[in-house]
Parts: structure tokens; C-alpha cells; sequence
């Protein structure tokens, strides 16, 4: 009875920490996800996202860290300095910068 309720428990735990990974990825928009959403991530989700939006533009080869790196440098600036919250970060660009970008 105590090995029928160890190994029960313990694949309770295998399927609930594979259902939150699945779960992050599913949440989780790469490219298609808007600047305010970006701006409230914390610093690892926000990796993860410019992570995905990276392989989703490259055909799903692995980004390098240096270009990861500089993704999350380029969109975090341009997030915080869009004038349309809701753009994508696919779409981030610097003339949300100088010129305010027309409401989607």
C-alpha cells in the first residue's frame, strides 16, 4: 500500500510540473506578444519570449545567447518607448520613438 501511494504521488508530481512547462509554453506568445505584456514579465520570462519570438523568425533554430541578449536590449527599450502599448514585439520598430504610432 505504501509503494501504491509513493509511486502515485510521485507521478502526480511528474505530471504537474510537465503541465506547468506546457502550460508557460502555451501562455507564452513569442513575437505576437504586446510591448505592456513584455514591460510586466519578470527577466526569465521575458528571455523566454524574446527566445521564442527569435526562433519562430528564424525557422526554429536555436538563437545564440549573444543574439537573445540583444533582442531583450532592443525590444526592451523599444517596448518602453512605444506610444501603442498593445504592439507586438514582432513589431516594435523606432518610429513608435519619434512619431506616435496610429491606435490598432
Amino acid at each position: 500500500m505504501k509503494r501504491v501511494l509513493a509511486a502515485t504521488f510521485a507521478a502526480s508530481a511528474v505530471l504537474l510540473s510537465l503541465s506547468g512547462c506546457a502550460k508557460v509554453e502555451v501562455l507564452n506568445k513569442g513575437g505576437d506578444t504586446p510591448c505592456n505584456e513584455y514591460i510586466a514579465q519578470a527577466k526569465d520570462e521575458q528571455r523566454v519570449t524574446v527566445t521564442k519570438f527569435l526562433k519562430e523568425q528564424n525557422k526554429d533554430q536555436d538563437p545564440t545567447q549573444q543574439q537573445v541578449d540583444s533582442g531583450i536590449t532592443a525590444i526592451d527599450l523599444l517596448c518602453r518607448v512605444q506610444q501603442n502599448a498593445k504592439t507586438p514585439i514582432k513589431n516594435a520598430d523606432l518610429t513608435g520613438i519619434f512619431v506616435p504610432k496610429s491606435s490598432e
